[in-house]
């Protein structure tokens, strides 16, 4: 579903240099290399724009097809109304008033998406010791999470106290991740073929987020060094931050501050304007620039992250260190990935999956 998604992307730099394959969820044609389906994979309420770009041609043709229609009936109708040649036009005997001038209208700037008021807030670090991973330190307190005017379920705002805790400051990496394996406690990440995934086999990968892993495999890992996953609102204040901005470094996007689907990216919804070099996943904390409020880096983009919720939708009620329902059918994941648009890097983003989806954008950070 990915909101009802599904939808990243995979780089290609020629497309027409690729063999492609068919999708066997959706039947489309994608690069036969491919891990993954961007049209299945991509919310519903993108994929008329998908269906768009990719018929453009079709598109602007039924459009001047219907113009060419509507000005033949048009002159056919004025034709009709015209004086016949015994009849006398009446000379107009009044000036009509000038029409009225019509101004463009403004469109407004975006504002904050909450009331609180930045300030200034002071980053502390320290270090787990069973994997070395650096955390944040997220202090207690009360912050606005949703978003009136994002997605149905994005809405609406709420207010949520959260305890204060500790987010890992990245996600875990390969190598992180290869320590748990070793000590018999994690699974090794398998393809979609259920086949040992070479990007986790690879070495020169060793600093890259952990993938192909499902919510199962991540819970079993922060477990294992003690920790758990956030929960979605704990994962959601350590990206926003007080002050309601979108993006983890403020209310505008800024595509050097993310690794996303930039011109290294073959989806239609690339932003050909931005090149980080990274056709996939990218070393953790590359990013520097994008980091939260609070120091947490990579929480748009990269990879999605597993957090420990059942999904549901939001009440708008207060809410007191809430950890989801009991039960549920699918998990949350939050903060978008390598393959995706604009739209899906938001904090505020919310897709839900079966646990035991894995993917090749598909990671996670654990807290405490």
């Amino acid at each position: 579903m990915l909101p009802e998604v599904r939808k990243t992307c995979l780089a290609a730099p020629k497309l027409n240099l690729m063999s492609f394959k068919t999708c066997r969820y959706c039947s489309q044609k994608i690069p036969a290399d491919a891990n993954f389906c961007p049209y299945c994979t991509r919310p519903t309420g993108s994929r008329l724009w998908i269906w768009l770009r990719l018929n453009i041609v079709g598109v602007i043709l039924g459009i001047a097809l219907a113009a060419v229609v509507l000005m033949v009936w048009n002159r056919s109708q004025s034709a009709q109304l015209e004086p016949t040649q015994t009849e006398t036009p009446i000379a107009a005997t009044r000036t009509e008033p000038p029409a009225p001038i019509i101004e463009s209208p403004t469109i407004p700037a975006m504002t904050s998406t909450s009331t609180f008021t930045p300030t200034p807030i002071e980053i502390v670090t320290q270090e787990a010791s069973k994997d070395n991973m650096v955390q944040v330190h997220i202090p207690a307190g009360e912050f606005s999470m949703g978003l009136d005017s994002g997605d149905d379920n994005e809405k609406p705002m709420h207010t949520v106290y959260l305890d204060e805790y500790w987010i890992d400051q990245t996600e875990v990496t390969n190598a992180q991740y290869a320590l748990c394996v070793a000590a018999g406690a994690c699974e090794k990440p398998v393809n979609l073929e259920s086949q040992p995934s070479s990007l986790f086999i690879d070495k020169n990968l060793a600093d890259h987020p952990v993938v192909f892993v499902d919510w199962n495999q991540a819970k079993a890992y922060c477990t294992w060094v003690g920790r758990t996953l956030p929960t979605e609102a704990e994962w959601e204040k350590a990206a926003r931050g007080l002050d309601g901005r979108l993006y983890p470094w403020g209310g505008d996007f800024d595509g050097t501050n993310v690794n996303f689907c930039d011109v290294n990216c073959w989806a239609p919804w690339k932003i050909s304007i931005y090149d980080d070099g990274n056709a996939t996943t990218s070393p953790v904390g590359t990013y520097l620039a994008g980091a939260s409020p609070y120091g947490a880096l990579d929480m748009a983009g990269n990879a999605y992250e597993w957090v420990l919720d059942w999904f549901s939708l939001y009440t708008g009620e207060f809410q007191n260190n809430p950890i989801g329902p009991a039960l549920g059918n699918e998990h949350v994941l939050r903060g978008g990935s390598w393959g995706d648009d604009i739209h899906h890097l938001r904090t505020v983003l919310r897709t839900d999956e079966p646990s035991d989806l894995r993917r090749d954008f598909i990671g996670f950070r654990c807290a405490e």
